[in-house]
C-alpha cells in the first residue's frame, strides 16, 4: 500500500493536523492571554460600578456637610386665618395671629352703556386717571367705544389699575377700574380734562363699589396695620399671608424632617456602596461566588477605611455613633432618627457643629475647632474618588495591563502564524517527496508484479 499525504491522499501530513497542532500551542500560548484579558475587562466594568456608587455617596454627602441644612425651617399653622413661609435662617419662635380686618382693593364702576361698542366722546381728548397719588392721561376722539376707553386705561395704567368691561343686563354694560395693589391709598379718581366725553358715566358717574382699606391685625396682642395682606416685613425671614378674619397659632421650627431625609439618603447611598464592595471583595472558595476584587488589597483597604469613620471621625469631640449612627459587623449602616432628634434638642448647635464644623462647646468654658464629621468623610472618601485619585490610578493600572496582554496576544498569535506558515511549508515540500516515493513505489511494484507474472508461466 502507498503512502499518501496533502495534495496526494495522504492521511499523515493533512491540513487537519496542522489545525491540531495549532489548537495545542494556542491552548497553551493564547488561552491563558484571553482569560486574563477577560478578568482584567471585568475588573474595569465592576470598577465603573464602584465608581457611580461611590459618587452617588459623595453626593449626598455634599447634601449635608454644610450649615445651611441646619438653617432650614418649617413653619405649623392652627386655623386658616394666615398662610406662614418661613425662609431659611429665620427665628425659631411661636406666636399669634389674629387678623380683625383684611385689606381690600378699591373698585369703582361706571354708569351703564348700551353695548360695549358704544362711543363715549364728542371730539378729540384727554382724560385723567389719578390712583395712589399717581396720574395717568388717556387720550381719546369720537372713534372711541367703551372698549376702546378699557384697553386705553390698561395700556397706560395696567400696573396700578385693572380696567374691564361686565355685560350686567340685556343691553346694560359698565366699566369696572379696580385698584391692583390693596389699602386707603388706592384710591381712584377719573376726571376728563377736556370736557368731551359724551357724559360722566366714564368719570363723574363712577362710584365706589369696594373701598380699599388696610389690614388690621393684632401680633401676639399688638394691634398692626398694613396696607396689603401679604406681609414680608414684620417679622425678618417670614412670609405672611392673611387670608380670613380669624385667629392662628404660628410655630416656625427647624425643618427637622427635611434633615432626616438628607440623613437617611446619605444612609441610603452609603449602604449601597458598601454593598458593592461586599460583593466584588468576598472571599471563598467557591469560584462563581468569589468577588472580582477578592485579591485587590486596595479595594479592600478603601471598603475597612470607609466602614471605619463612622467610629474615627468626629474631630476629637465625640463620633458619629453618639448621634444615633452605627454599622453592624456586616458594614451595613443604620440611624436611630430618635436618638438624633433628642440630641438635637438637648443641644443643637453642638450637634451642628460636630456634622458641619465649628466651634464645638466643650461645656467647661471651652471650645474645640472641629472640621465637621461630614466633611471629614467627605475628604477621605474622595481621597479615593477624586480625579487622579486612588481609584484613577488603579483604573488606569487596569487599562495598562489590558493593553500589555492585548500586546502580548498579538505578539503571540504572529508567532503561531509565523511557526505555522513554516509548518505548511514543510508539509507541502514532504507531498512532493512522498508523491515521486509513491511513483517510484507504484512503478517497482509493477515490475516486480510483472517479473513474478513471467517466472509463473
Amino acid at each position: 500500500m502507498g503512502v499518501s499525504s496533502v495534495g496526494v491522499g495522504s492521511s499523515i501530513l493533512t491540513q487537519d493536523v496542522l489545525d491540531q497542532l495549532r489548537e495545542v500551542d494556542e491552548a497553551a500560548q493564547i488561552t491563558p492571554i484571553d482569560l486574563s484579558l477577560a478578568n482584567e475587562n471585568d475588573k474595569k466594568e465592576a470598577l465603573l460600578v464602584i465608581d457611580a456608587s461611590m459618587d452617588n455617596l459623595i453626593d449626598s454627602i455634599n447634601e449635608i456637610k454644610s450649615q445651611s441644612l441646619y438653617d432650614e425651617r418649617k413653619t405649623e399653622v392652627s386655623g386658616v386665618a394666615v398662610e406662614v413661609t418661613a425662609f431659611a435662617n429665620s427665628d425659631v419662635q411661636d406666636f399669634t395671629l389674629s387678623v380683625n380686618v383684611l385689606a381690600t382693593k378699591q373698585i369703582e364702576e361706571s354708569g351703564a352703556f348700551t353695548s360695549n361698542s358704544e362711543l363715549i366722546a364728542n371730539a378729540a381728548g384727554s382724560m385723567n386717571i389719578n390712583i395712589d397719588g399717581q396720574d395717568f392721561t388717556i387720550d381719546y376722539d369720537e372713534t372711541t367705544t367703551i372698549t376702546d376707553l378699557k384697553n386705553l386705561i390698561n395700556d397706560a395704567a395696567g400696573d396700578k389699575v385693572d380696567a374691564t368691561i361686565v355685560q350686567i343686563n340685556d343691553g346694560e354694560f359698565r366699566l369696572f377700574v379696580s385698584s391692583i395693589d390693596t389699602g386707603t391709598t388706592q384710591d381712584i379718581t377719573m376726571t376728563d380734562n377736556s370736557a368731551q366725553l359724551k357724559d360722566g358715566r366714564a368719570t363723574t358717574e363712577m362710584t365706589a363699589i369696594q373701598s380699599g382699606i388696610d389690614a388690621e391685625f393684632t401680633f401676639n396682642g399688638q394691634a398692626i396695620t398694613r396696607t396689603s395682606n401679604n406681609i414680608d416685613d414684620l417679622i425678618t425671614g417670614l412670609n405672611i399671608t392673611l387670608k380670613e378674619v380669624g385667629t392662628s397659632v404660628v410655630s416656625v421650627s427647624q425643618d427637622r424632617d427635611n434633615i432626616m431625609e438628607k440623613f437617611g439618603s446619605f444612609v441610603e447611598k452609603y449602604n449601597a456602596a458598601i454593598a458593592q464592595l461586599n460583593t466584588m471583595t468576598k472571599s471563598t472558595t467557591e469560584s462563581d461566588e468569589r468577588g472580582i476584587f477578592s485579591g485587590e488589597s486596595m479595594i479592600k483597604n478603601m471598603k475597612r477605611t470607609i466602614e471605619d469613620l463612622v467610629l474615627s471621625i468626629g474631630g476629637g469631640v465625640g463620633n458619629m455613633v453618639d448621634y444615633g449612627f452605627d454599622v453592624d459587623q456586616d458594614g451595613v449602616m443604620t440611624l436611630d432618627q430618635d436618638t438624633l432628634n433628642s440630641t438635637l434638642d438637648d443641644d443643637s448647635s453642638n450637634v451642628e457643629v460636630f456634622f458641619a464644623g465649628g466651634d464645638f462647646d466643650n461645656g467647661d468654658g471651652t471650645t474645640t475647632t472641629v472640621d465637621g464629621a461630614f466633611s471629614e468623610f467627605s475628604t477621605v472618601v474622595e481621597g479615593y474618588t477624586k480625579y487622579d485619585a486612588t481609584l484613577d490610578q488603579f483604573k488606569n493600572s487596569i487599562t495598562d495591563t489590558i493593553s500589555a496582554l492585548e500586546d502580548r496576544k498579538t505578539t503571540a498569535t504572529e508567532r503561531l502564524d509565523a511557526k505555522y506558515e513554516i509548518l505548511k511549508q514543510q508539509f507541502i515540500a514532504y507531498d512532493l517527496m512522498i508523491s515521486k516515493l509513491n511513483s517510484a513505489s507504484s512503478m517497482f511494484i509493477e515490475m516486480a508484479n510483472t517479473s513474478t507474472a513471467a517466472a509463473n508461466n
